[in-house]
């Protein structure tokens, strides 16, 4: 009788501890069923930030490490515009054989026709072709290092090291930048400020290849192709004369920081 009494007590004790058990699992469930999700991670891009050229006291080491460090994402660019470049040649090929775009090929053309400012509207899709091959395609790397040379003052002016901007390049809403300390009475214009050293970079080679100030370049590095040649910065430049109020003055700027520094050497292989 005992024993009878203590196995039912054991029972009811092994019984009563599993529905506790599953009473508080549900409690459990519950409540992580009614916590809000926590938020994803935010994805931080990295800070890029120019290298304080103006610590490095002998010149001729702070020019070597300037060209140095740009020449790299000027090879960048100059890479993605012969690859960009070979396609649009091979729809030129398809265009003169009378070869009709697929839908695909169409919408990409006119993808690229907008990045470099060109109203399809206006063109046929073989004169399309003929004016984007005439902007899409490289920059002499001694060309692009002289200017950003001359517009950053070697990496120290205060709009390199505040905005990534190498080139001088102005934007035209407000906040977009950099507002001059010397700015002219009713000018809105600021120097635009960039994310990286890399999108200061690309900004300059859509402008040369896209503004009408440097069509006469764009005409001069037609030219040279035409003719199989080496393109020549030293003839590039005097496509510039628009680039800066100085003129003249301003190409012949140029073209001297590209001798005095033996910019020549850098511009091996972009024939594209």
């Amino acid at each position: 009788m005992i024993n009878f009494e203590l196995k039912k007590e054991l029972a009811v004790a092994a019984l009563t501890s599993v529905l506790l058990g599953l009473l508080i699992l549900l409690v459990v469930n519950t409540a992580a069923s009614q916590r809000p999700e926590m938020p994803a991670l935010a994805v931080i891009d990295p800070i890029a930030i120019l290298p304080d050229f103006g610590a490095i006291s002998n010149i001729d080491v702070k020019k070597q490490q300037f060209f140095d460090y740009l020449e790299d994402y000027v090879d960048s660019e100059n890479q993605r515009l012969i690859n960009l470049r070979e396609d649009l040649l091979s729809l030129a090929d398809m265009s003169q054989n009378d070869v009709a775009f697929s839908q695909r090929e169409t919408r990409w053309l006119l993808k690229v026709a907008e990045t470099y400012e060109l109203d399809s509207a206006n063109f046929s899709d073989v004169e399309l072709l003929e004016e984007l091959v005439l902007r899409v395609d490289v920059l002499p790397p001694s060309l692009v290092l002289a200017q950003a040379a001359n517009e950053s003052a070697w990496g120290t002016s205060r709009f390199a090291l505040e905005g990534n901007n190498l080139f001088g390049q102005w934007c035209f809403e407000e906040g977009c930048g950099i507002v001059p300390r010397r700015r002219s009475r009713g000018a809105t214009h600021e120097v635009k400020r960039f994310d990286s050293v890399a999108g200061s970079i690309s900004a300059y080679f859509n402008n040369i290849n896209t503004n009408q100030s440097y069509k006469y370049l764009r005409e001069l590095r037609a030219d040279m192709r035409e003719e199989d040649q080496q393109i020549d910065s030293m003839v590039l430049a005097f496509g510039l004369g628009k680039y800066s109020q100085r003129g003249d003055h301003y190409v012949d700027e140029v073209q001297n920081i590209i001798i005095q520094n033996d910019l020549h050497e850098r511009d091996d292989d972009i024939s594209g």
